[in-house]
């Protein structure tokens, strides 16, 4: 057996600067067309995140929306259930039927503000358009909210219902006594 040596062929200088300009070209374009899939890439996670965070904000506003539905339907029971409590008269105030109205209105209250409910202290405050629904004046302090008809309710610092006043006139009122 022969020995055959193959020894490799070395590029001649003019032949390394030919194909080195087009490879330098190709690798340039090639990094290039990679920087713009990273580019595209990165924009596509950003679209794919934002139309996560917005979904979970649209579930997030749909359930807030179906709780204030729910709750300013339940709001008139309340009212009733207070009606009721108020109207009974000194004679019957310690029957059992009466005492059972009391612990469902107080169970009632304690579901509402588990959910996140408030009253709207209204009663003696400065009267605000934002909370309260004006009715009508009566003597008292100019501006105060003197009496209260309707009880109002805030759900997460939104107001579900304003509540129902009576503000002050500035008049001094006169009571039963003095005349």
């Amino acid at each position: 057996m022969t020995e055959e040596r193959i020894s490799p062929v070395a590029p001649d200088a003019a032949s390394i600067g030919d194909d080195a300009a087009p490879a330098a070209e190709q690798i340039a374009a090639l990094r290039a067309e990679l920087d713009q899939a990273r580019q595209q890439q990165l924009r596509a996670l950003a679209d794919y995140q934002n139309l996560q965070r917005r979904a979970q904000e649209e579930r997030t506003e749909f359930g807030r929306y179906q709780l204030t539905a729910l709750v300013v339907n339940f709001l008139p029971v309340l009212d009733d259930l207070e009606l009721a409590i108020e109207s009974v008269h000194d004679g019957i105030r310690d029957d059992r039927w009466v005492d059972g109205v009391r612990l469902v209105l107080q169970k009632f209250r304690g579901v509402l503000e588990a959910a996140g409910v408030e009253e709207i202290r209204a009663l003696s405050q400065p009267f605000s358009p934002d909370r309260h629904e004006a009715i009508g004046a009566a003597p008292g302090p100019a501006g105060d909210v003197v009496r209260v008809m309707r009880r109002g309710y805030t759900l997460g610092g939104r107001v579900l219902r304003p509540a129902m006043v009576m503000v002050g006139d500035g008049e001094v009122a006169v009571s039963a006594d003095a005349l």
